[in-house]
C-alpha cells in the first residue's frame, strides 16, 4: 500500500449523497488493490465508512476550525501532510472549489463531478420537459475516477457485510424469529414525505398480523415524539429515534429484512447492505439519478404522473406547485403493505 497512490475523496453532505459514495469507492478499490483513499466528510458521517479496507476518513469541521477561507486553508495544510496524489471532488460546492485553488498550488490533480445541472433542469422544466432517465449519481461519482485514470465497472451487488449488533440492541429489539421491518417515514422536504396518517395505517396493518417487529427510524424531537406514540399504540413497534448513535443505527439497519423509506438518506443507508428497500416518491422521481444502490426498480412506489404530470417538480423535493401538495395520497397504503409482505416472502 505504501507504493500505491493516495486519493482524496471530497463529499461533505448530505447523508444520502455521502452514503452513495460507498459502493463506488468499494468498487474502485476492488479494481485497484494498490490504491488507498482518504474521505473528507463531516464527523457525524464517519461511521458510514467503517469497515471499508484502505479507506481513512478526515473530518471537515466546517462550522468550527475549518470555517471560511482561512479555516479551509488550515484544512488544506492538514490534508497536505497526508501526501495526496490526486483529488476526486464528488461535491463540487463553494468549499471544495476553494480547496481546489489551494491544491493547485502544489499542482495536485483535482477532478470534479459533473452534476448534470442542464439535464436535471430539463427533467423538471414546466415547458419542453425532457422526461428520461438521467445518469445515476453513482455513475457520476465513478466517472470522476475514470477521468483521473482509474476506470472501473460499477458492480450492482457490491454490498457491505452485515454488522454485528451490540447486546443492548438485541435485548431491546428482542431475539425472537420474527422478521424486522424498518420504516423511516420522514424526509427533508414535505414534497417527498408520505402522509403520516397513511403511514400509520401501514404500521397498524403490519402490527395487526403479529408476525413482524416494526422498527421506526427518524431524527429530531418532533419525530421522536410521534414515533414514540406509535410505539406505545402498536405493541410490535419500537422507535429507535434518539436511542442509538449513527454507528449503532447502521448496525441495526444492516440486520433488517426490509426497509420502507422516502426518497431520503435512510433508503441509501439500507441499500449499502443490500437490504430490500421500498422507496416512496412524491414530487421527486428516480429518473433524476438518486435511486438507491442495487435496488430493483419494482421497489419504487411512485405518485401518479397521469394526474400530476409535472412530476418531478424538482430534483430535491423542495418545490411543490399549487395543487401538488397531496401527490403522495395517490400511493395506496395497501400497495405498500403488499410490497412489504412480498419482499419478506421473496
Amino acid at each position: 500500500m505504501e507504493n500505491g497512490r493516495h486519493l482524496l475523496v471530497i463529499r461533505l453532505s448530505a447523508m444520502g449523497d455521502v452514503a452513495m459514495t460507498v459502493p463506488v469507492i468499494k468498487s474502485l478499490l476492488d479494481a485497484y488493490p494498490d490504491l488507498k483513499v482518504t474521505v473528507l466528510t463531516k464527523k457525524f458521517l464517519v461511521p458510514i465508512f467503517n469497515g471499508l479496507e484502505r479507506v481513512n476518513v478526515h473530518v471537515a469541521d466546517v462550522s468550527g476550525k475549518h470555517k471560511g477561507v482561512f479555516g479551509l486553508w488550515k484544512l488544506y495544510q492538514e490534508l497536505k501532510v497526508l501526501k495526496i496524489d490526486a483529488v476526486a471532488d464528488l461535491h463540487n460546492v463553494l468549499r471544495s472549489n476553494i480547496l481546489k485553488q489551494y491544491f493547485r498550488l502544489d499542482r495536485i490533480p483535482f477532478i470534479q463531478i459533473d452534476k448534470g445541472r442542464k439535464e436535471k433542469k430539463a427533467l423538471t422544466a414546466e415547458k419542453n420537459r425532457v422526461f428520461k432517465q438521467l445518469k445515476t449519481t453513482h455513475q457520476r461519482y465513478a466517472d470522476v475516477f475514470s477521468q483521473m485514470g482509474y476506470p472501473f465497472n460499477l458492480t450492482i451487488n457490491n454490498y457491505l457485510p452485515k454488522r454485528t449488533l451490540p447486546n443492548f440492541i438485541l435485548d431491546t429489539v428482542g431475539s425472537d424469529s420474527r422478521k424486522w421491518v424498518g420504516i423511516a417515514p420522514f424526509a427533508a422536504f414535505s414534497g417527498k414525505m408520505y402522509p403520516l396518517e397513511l403511514m400509520e395505517q401501514v404500521v397498524r396493518d403490519l402490527n395487526s398480523t403479529n408476525q413482524y417487529k416494526i422498527l421506526l427510524f427518524g431524527g429530531g424531537q418532533k419525530e421522536k415524539e410521534l414515533l414514540d406514540s406509535w410505539a406505545v399504540t402498536y405493541n410490535d413497534c419500537l422507535s429507535v429515534v434518539g436511542k442509538l448513535t449513527l454507528e449503532e443505527e447502521l448496525a441495526l439497519i444492516s440486520n433488517l429484512d426490509v426497509m420502507v423509506s422516502m426518497d431520503s438518506g435512510n433508503a441509501h443507508l439500507a441499500a449499502l447492505f443490500g437490504i430490500p428497500t421500498i422507496t416512496l416518491w412524491g414530487v421527486t422521481h428516480p429518473f433524476a439519478g438518486f435511486y438507491p444502490y442495487g435496488q430493483d426498480l419494482d421497489n419504487a412506489l411512485l405518485s401518479d404522473r397521469t394526474n400530476y404530470p409535472l412530476i418531478p417538480t424538482s430534483i430535491y423535493g423542495n418545490k411543490v406547485p399549487k395543487g401538488y401538495e397531496n401527490v403522495m395520497t395517490s400511493i395506496d397504503p395497501e400497495d405498500i403493505l403488499e410490497k412489504i409482505i412480498f419482499l419478506l416472502n421473496a
